[in-house]
């Protein structure tokens, strides 16, 4: 835990009492602060309760005497409205943040030159994540992983000379952020998205941009007209601006040329890495947070030879396009998280030949948007409340079977496949749906399908059953 000492004898309002909530509540604690938190979910406040922590309806304070109201990244800042427990902190001109700030403000007052790296984008930013702190620690470094990748970044160790704090943040953190400074802030790209909570997509950008206008190595993309204004911007404010391309060459930066990595740098272009054999790097996509990852890794001093190590030894994020098993030449694919036709056009644009477990419970628009990539699947075994609707659609372009239930289609496309005479055919779960109709949640789901492919006769397992997924490495 990292305690917040830079709010030692303040008195702390705190609304959401989620996962993040209560770490950042004991956090602040631990601190010194005086804390009171709440949540409306009764069931969130007793569990704070339980925990030790003083809980109270924050519509009962004296308002007066609040310094900062921490808000959970969750709770709508000013979009579509903002929340009550945000009015109230306005209307009494007290500062609203979230924890992402408080890590920034301690690693100011107790470690300013520990190295610090913050990534965000609407795309690829866990892979980038992930691929970055596994890097740092494959070469013998201390990192932290942590942000909205899944750990509250206050349970992580305290910043320390030669630790590195590896933080995904999403664009609820940045904007509960102003003082947001890493030593190398990261900006993959940018589209429309989260605009409910946004407002228009020049206000996402905006917020975006924050992770990296205080950055003093600013790494960005320069794949899309968004990213590319703000990369220009800063340059044109005298600020350290390294940019990355999935798609061409750049005179300064890292770059993928296909599958080989290059940096260009003071005129001269060499290659630093191949991702041709590195399977859970497959893609353009991947290419993009792999040139993202060097250049961040470059930042704390990993040498060629370390990255090239740790992009070869990258186990993948578990449920996004993460090789799980192989049997013979055939190699098993877990894709759970892609919950939509976009997000699983990545699977299928880096595999071929596919056996295509897909369905669930479906999205608006289907899987229509894929049918361009149709012709790379062997064969589709669909499952779910969308198994129908997918036939309908995918019919007339491949074969397919109506499986019903992930075990049915674990079974048939593990069976077809080992008679398909390809180099590596793959059998890829990639759902394009929603999970709620047979599982809990998309993890849940993923979940069962290691556990399905594991049971399978002549199976080699490339990650951990027993740890339910989670990479070796």
């Amino acid at each position: 835990m990292i305690p917040a000492t830079t709010f030692r004898g303040r008195r702390v309002a705190l609304f959401g009492l989620g996962g993040s909530g209560l770490a950042t509540a004991r956090s602040l604690a631990a601190g010194g602060a005086e804390v009171v938190s709440w949540d409306d979910n009764p069931a969130q406040v007793e569990a704070a309760r339980t925990a030790g922590l003083t809980v109270g309806d924050l519509r009962g304070l004296d308002w007066g005497a609040i310094e900062t109201l921490v808000l959970s990244p969750g709770v709508p800042l000013t979009h579509p409205k903002p929340h009550w427990a945000a009015e109230l902190a306005t209307s009494h001109g007290v500062e609203i943040i979230g924890d992402v700030e408080i890590f920034a403000r301690e690693r100011r007052a107790i470690a300013p030159e520990s190295p610090f790296i913050a990534i965000t984008g609407t795309n690829g930013k866990s892979t980038t994540t992930a691929l970055i702190a596994h890097m740092i620690a494959h070469s013998g470094r201390d990192a932290q992983l942590g942000g909205n990748i899944g750990t509250a970044v206050l349970t992580l160790a305290p910043p320390a000379p030669g630790r590195v704090h590896v933080v995904e943040c999403s664009s609820y953190q940045i904007d509960l952020a102003p003082s947001l400074d890493p030593s190398a802030g990261l900006l993959l790209n940018l589209t429309p998205d989260h605009l409910d909570r946004h407002g228009s997509i020049a206000h996402y950008a905006a917020v975006k941009a924050r992770l990296v206008e205080r950055s003093d190595v600013a790494i960005i993309g320069d794949d899309d007209d968004w990213c590319r204004g703000i990369a220009a911007r800063l340059e044109g404010a005298g600020r350290t601006v390294k940019r990355i391309s999935k798609d061409h060459a750049l005179a300064d930066g890292v770059f993928a040329d296909g599958a080989i990595l290059r940096e260009a740098k003071g005129g001269t272009v060499r290659e630093l890495a191949d991702l041709s054999a590195v399977t859970t790097l497959r893609g353009a996509h991947n290419a993009q947070n792999a040139a993202a990852a060097i250049a961040a890794c470059r930042s704390v001093g990993l040498s060629d030879d370390e990255i090239r190590a740790g992009l070869a030894s990258f186990p993948g994020l578990k449920h996004r396009m993460q090789p799980v098993a192989r049997r013979g030449h055939v190699v098993f694919v877990n894709d759970s998280k892609a919950t939509n036709a976009e997000a699983a056009a990545p699977a299928l644009t880096s595999f071929a030949p596919i056996y295509w477990i897909a369905g669930g419970l479906p999205k608006e628009g289907g899987i229509a948007a894929l049918e361009p990539l149709f012709p790379r699947i062997a064969k589709a075994y669909l499952i779910g409340e969308a198994a129908a609707g997918f036939a309908a659609t995918i019919g007339a372009h491949a074969p397919f079977e109506i499986s019903g239930t992930l075990d049915n289609a674990v079974a048939a496309a593990a069976k077809d496949a080992a008679g398909d005479s390809a180099d590596m055919p793959v059998v890829l779960l990639s759902p394009a749906c929603a999970s709620f109709d047979q599982f809990r949640n998309f993890e849940v789901r993923g979940d069962a399908f290691v556990s399905l492919v594991s049971a399978l006769e002549g199976i080699d397992m490339l990650i951990d059953v027993q740890r339910k997924g989670e990479q070796h490495g």
